[in-house]
């Protein structure tokens, strides 16, 4: 900030450099690495999948996780302060962001991690059996007809998702280096601890081969599809919190000197690493599912929300010894996934409004904790998968990837990608070619505008999902359109300390 400047404060800082990398790898290793990865790979032509999926780690991934940690290290702010840095014209690209990530994807991941730890309790009496399928749809979610059909709140979810929130508002309440950094120090060592339990018990299990078949063993004629691709680069964007804001926040908060470049290849490697590792532990379970049952293994998972609720349910209770244990490990693992992730959400947020308004974080964590419990309680209604499954489409196959669409703009149009690569190359031993300029002036917003595109073309040739398309517009498109125009109204609003006064190196 400004020195000497009447409305000054004090930025924080990251304790540890450690604690950095934790947070933010804490933040893209999400409930999506355990399961929706596997599902990808499961549906996609197993170790085929891997092919396009690292292809778009390195040409879309890296290079935009180098962006937004250069952008926020550069500019010491928030993705609303960062943009406005840059441009006030732009300042709505990085409150709309922070907007429907916080009233949007947070609301319902948040009821999702309720699931979760509701099936941690589940887990101490296989309270599932005999049916994991007709359990989770008819007696825990008791889902309603459709959209529209509300139906009530369920208790039981509601009464989890209070949790999740409480354990949210403690973490962001207490800061970056007593919340964020000390939560992460405890979540991460944690989470790979228990996910590698999860492993190694899976792998000795009887037909663990047979899992790890499916999954290892390229089907190539798969790679001619074009949606195996999409699947692809839509996975490594969403898994590392790309477009989110919160890499920007985060690198806001890390010294002067810093390793951009290699603590960017840490966090993407490593995140893609675990949900590597993570596979073989799920497609061990399924293997082992397929063996008891006399499925094949390409038949005992129809969709990824099943592969978590109903197929590993349905597998761990066939397990012949600790069956209930396993249960715990599992659904423990989700929860202080979901939660690392949840966090950063509300993390990028609070900066947002901490560098423009100056409110105290204390009041705004609380606050944005009260109404994302409020927000989340729509997704705990009977309809709420619907509900969850719709707005996901949206805000995930749209917002994201045209707020990144307009980012790389902003970044290697306007602003210029040669003026951050000189930033990052004056800080990091590990120095960026022109090959990044080219990634993030053309190669990732082309990789993006064709998913862009394609997500479009279908979605005209069919309702997404067989949904009546009164029910997408109203809650999957307005939802976007809704937080575009409180973005607007938030970026006309004067900063206390403008974004051009601020201490920029």
């Amino acid at each position: 900030m400004v020195k000497n400047h009447p409305l000054a404060h004090h930025r924080p800082q990251w304790k540890t450099h450690i604690g950095f990398l934790l947070a933010a790898i804490g933040s893209a290793i999400g409930l999506g690495n355990i399961w929706r990865f596997s599902y990808l790979c499961y549906k996609n032509g197993g170790g085929a999948f891997l092919i396009p999926y690292l292809i778009a780690l390195f040409i879309v991934g890296i290079p935009l996780m180098i962006l937004e940690i250069g952008l926020g290290h550069k500019m010491r702010g928030s993705a609303p302060a960062a943009f406005a840095s840059i441009s006030k014209k732009w300042e709505w690209l990085g409150w709309w962001q922070v907007i429907f990530v916080m009233f949007g994807i947070v609301l319902y991941y948040s009821v999702v991690i309720s699931w979760c730890l509701s099936f941690l309790f589940f887990s101490f009496k296989l309270s599932w059996l005999p049916d994991p399928n007709s359990f989770f749809f008819n007696q825990f979610l008791m889902a309603s007809s459709g959209p529209f059909d509300i139906g009530q709140l369920r208790t039981p979810i509601v009464f989890s998702l209070l949790l999740v929130w409480l354990f949210n508002w403690l973490i962001v309440f207490s800061g970056v280096t007593k919340g964020l950094e000390r939560a992460n120090k405890i979540f991460m060592p944690l989470l790979f601890f228990l996910t590698a339990i999860i492993v190694f018990w899976g792998l000795r299990l009887p037909g663990a081969a047979e899992g790890l078949k499916v999954y290892l063993r390229p089907d190539f004629s798969r790679l001619w599809d074009i949606k195996v691709w999409m699947d692809a680069f839509s996975q490594i964007f969403f898994t590392l919190s790309l477009g989110f804001g919160i890499m920007i926040a985060y690198a806001s908060y890390l010294p002067q000197k810093s390793e951009i470049v290699r603590d960017s290849l840490i966090i993407s490697g490593a995140n893609c690493a675990f949900s590597l590792f993570a596979g073989f532990g799920v497609f061990s379970v399924l293997g082992y599912m397929a063996h008891t049952t006399g499925q094949p293994v390409t038949e005992v998972v129809t969709e990824s929300i099943g592969l978590a609720f109903v197929a590993f349910p349905k597998a761990i209770s066939l397990l012949p010894y600790f069956a209930k244990f396993f249960g715990v490990l599992f659904f423990m693992s989700l929860v202080i996934a979901g939660l690392s992730s949840s966090v950063s959400i509300i993390e990028a947020f609070t900066s947002g409004l901490v560098d423009k308004f100056h409110y105290s974080r204390k009041v705004v964590a609380s606050s944005l904790s009260i109404f994302g419990f409020l927000g989340g309680i729509i997704f705990a209604t009977q309809s709420g998968l619907y509900w969850l499954d719709i707005v996901d489409h949206f805000l995930t196959q749209y917002g994201l990837v045209v707020g990144a669409i307009f980012e790389c703009i902003l970044i290697g149009w306007i602003y210029k990608a040669q003026r951050l690569k000189e930033h990052i190359n004056h800080y990091s031993s590990w120095k960026l070619n022109r090959w990044w300029n080219v990634c993030v002036k053309i190669v990732i917003p082309l990789s993006l505008l064709v998913i862009l595109i394609s997500s479009l073309i279908e979605e005209l040739t069919a309702a997404y999902g067989g949904y009546p398309r009164l029910s997408i517009v109203l809650i999957g498109r307005d939802w976007l359109i809704y937080t575009l125009f409180f973005a607007i109204i938030v970026a006309s609003h004067p900063w206390k300390i403008e974004p051009g006064e601020r201490n920029l190196t």
